[in-house]
């Protein structure tokens, strides 16, 4: 589509007008194409208008595996990574999309206690929109989310899990972040941040925010060479495993695609409305994250961590069956191994 005579346009470093005319045509960007378009937005030249006119239309359907490849792999080539000596197919990541509705800080729990079992965790988070989401709750449980590059590395070595700050790694989306807050819905972006782990984690939980994205998401991990990964999403909206509804799975495993569902009746587990067990406070929200750590909090909650915490197991191939891995997650809470791990991450976090 070429631009009419009334609206001349002279190329410039962050010009994402080629893109966009890609997409104002119906047409989806080839992975080339989006590698060119995101780079140019890293540059941080790009116009707001551009950038918003760019993740609206994306947003508008579907993103194509190639286009969610090509912004991987240059959010990737940007990222500010964690110097750990492990390498991608030894690490694990819990982070979703966000965008879906939430209960509490599963992911991150879930993330602990694999960590306290073996996995080693480069825990991926940012802020949430709730204000409780896991960097939020981190802090205010006592690990310094800003802790260096370095001090997360060694939180890694000797814990098991570290956090990674997004908004400290990704200095490539960082130009985006108020056309994405003014848009005020979800965006590739989304999609991205758990596609790019800053210590190159090849293991992978991740719950997206809508059941259509599941496939072509699962597609682009296959192609981003990951190890293993669920690709999850539940019946009940949720990005994690529910208690209440089945949660349906694509899982990247043997270099290939596998789909499957998880219903939570057969394993037994409470049966609660997840969104109905969310905090209502950020200190609600740390309390119970402590609680359920150091096994006091023993109902539906304490279910749906533990759930979480076997897929987590399960990605990192620590255990070969979700039932299997309950039972794991259950003793590491109960003997106190969990609340250790989460005590050495807090301490170590605020090292120097």
């Amino acid at each position: 589509m070429r631009a009419p005579s009334e609206f001349p346009k002279s190329s410039r470093v962050g010009d994402l007008t080629p893109a966009l005319r890609v997409l104002l045509a119906g047409n989806a960007l080839s992975e080339t194409q989006a590698i060119d378009v995101f780079t140019e937005l890293a540059t941080g030249s790009s116009h707001e208008g551009e950038i918003g006119a760019l993740l609206a239309l994306l947003a508008a359907r579907v993103p194509s595996v190639d286009e969610l490849v090509g912004a991987a792999r240059v959010m990737r080539s940007n990222v500010e990574r964690v110097p750990t000596k492990f390498s991608p197919s030894q690490l694990l990541d819990t982070a979703g999309t966000g965008g879906a509705p939430k209960s509490f800080n599963v992911s991150t729990l879930a993330a602990i206690i694999a960590a306290s079992n073996g996995a080693k965790v480069a825990k991926h988070g940012n802020r949430s929109r709730t204000g409780r989401g896991s960097a939020e709750t981190l802090e205010r449980a006592g690990v310094n989310i800003n802790a260096s590059r370095a001090v997360q590395a060694r939180c890694l070595e000797e814990c098991g899990i570290c956090f990674c700050f997004a908004i400290h790694h990704h200095p490539a989306a960082k130009h985006a972040i108020g056309v994405r807050k003014a848009l005020g819905f979800p965006t590739i972006f989304n999609l991205l941040g758990p596609l790019t782990n800053p210590a190159g984690a090849a293991r992978q939980v991740m719950g997206v925010y809508a059941p259509q994205f599941m496939r072509p998401v699962a597609e682009a991990l296959l192609r981003l060479d990951a190890t293993r990964a669920l690709v999850l999403h539940s019946e009940d909206g949720l990005d994690e495993i529910s208690i209440l509804k089945p949660t349906h799975v694509v899982e990247v495993r043997g270099g290939k695609l596998h789909e499957w569902a998880i219903d939570p009746r057969a394993l037994g587990l409470a049966q609660a409305d997840p969104q109905a067990l969310a905090p209502s406070s950020l200190d609600e929200a740390a309390a119970l994250f402590e609680a359920v750590l150091r096994g006091e909090e023993r109902g539906p909650r304490r279910d749906l961590v533990l759930v979480n915490a076997s897929a987590a197991m399960l990605a990192a191939d620590l255990v070969q069956t979700l039932e299997e891995g309950i039972q794991v997650a259950a003793q590491s809470v109960d003997f106190g191994d969990a609340w250790k791990t989460f005590e050495a991450l807090r301490e170590i976090s605020a090292s120097r």
